[in-house]
């Protein structure tokens, strides 16, 4: 398992070398400079300006340099943020996002387990209908449309009955965090329980189930230790991504609930076209979910003992 694991975290390194260097090939082939956007400057100023952030080197020493940067952890100083670090931003407003997206992810895989194995237990019944019917909904629903639904209800409600249940917007308290993470965890909920559904009923079937309910033992028993048990893998194999995805912050829900995550100055990087902010967090959104994924592997071994990798 330590080998396994070696090797792993080896694998995961390369990926996030290559998620680097395509970032860093990607932005220098947008048109356009970091600068252009600056206000009317002398031919003086722009050089010095270039040479403070190195942009008048070539483009393959502009490339060893931040990959040495890279390596000793240094994301390098925003060109639109004065005086300010990547690693600052990400240090400052990641921890909002990892907030919502942590509430979201339990919200999700709770939700998605429990839902799945009940519309496998009532296969075509009244149950498995109206939670399938909810499932496509929250597939087919984009996050900003239930995001504005649920703050149009949370006003009435409200209204109605005279004093604030739950903040419509903002960040500040564990209220705040109530709303949007139901609205961002929707989605995935949506999908596990799909898969959670389909496991599920393959297990069921399957043959040590049905040597379990010859044998006499308890229907919950048989539930919780044989059913339950094996057909969550494939809900635990997705829910690394999953994690990674929803905590790195979703970026219209942060938008419509006013939520001072890392998302926002993503895009706001995107459209001042700031190279260091673009290439910092998207390294470190890569890296995270490599990182992620080599837990589920890990976790994998433990959770099946099936499973066991020489």
């Amino acid at each position: 398992m330590l080998l396994y694991a070696l090797k792993r975290l080896i694998q995961g390194l390369i990926t996030v070398w290559f998620i680097a260097t395509a970032t860093f090939l990607a932005m220098h082939a947008v048109p356009g400079d970091p600068l252009s956007g600056a206000k009317a400057m002398t031919p003086e100023i722009r050089k010095n300006l270039e040479a403070k952030y190195g942009l008048d080197k070539p483009v393959s020493q502009q490339y060893l340099i931040y990959m040495g940067n890279l390596a000793h952890g240094d994301l390098g100083i925003s060109f639109t943020q004065k005086n300010r670090e990547v690693n600052d931003i990400i240090r400052e407003h990641f921890p909002v996002s990892a907030t919502l997206g942590i509430m979201a992810v339990v919200f999700a895989g709770l939700g998605g387990t429990l839902f799945g194995a009940l519309t496998a237990l009532y296969r075509n019944k009244w149950p498995d209908t109206v939670i399938m019917i909810a499932v496509i909904l929250g597939i087919s629903v984009p996050s900003f449309v239930f995001a504005a639904f649920a703050q149009l209800a949370m006003v009435k409600i409200n209204g109605a009955i005279g004093f604030s249940l739950l903040p419509v917007a903002g960040w500040g308290s564990v209220s705040h965090i109530i709303m949007p993470s139901l609205v961002l965890g929707l989605g995935t909920m949506a999908y596990l329980t799909r898969l959670m559904r389909s496991s599920m009923l393959e297990i069921i079937s399957s043959d040590y189930i049905r040597t379990a309910n010859a044998k006499g033992l308890p229907p919950t028993r048989i539930f919780m230790k044989h059913e339950m048990r094996n057909a969550v893998m494939p809900v635990v194999t997705v829910l690394g991504p999953a994690i990674a995805a929803i905590t790195t912050g979703s970026f219209v829900v942060e938008l419509v609930f006013a939520i001072p995550g890392l998302g926002r100055y993503f895009v706001q990087a995107v459209q001042q076209l700031d190279y260091t902010v673009i290439m910092g967090t998207t390294v470190f959104f890569g890296a995270f979910l490599v990182l992620m994924v080599i837990l589920v592997d890990l976790l994998y071994g433990f959770i099946d003992p099936r499973v066991r990798v020489s």
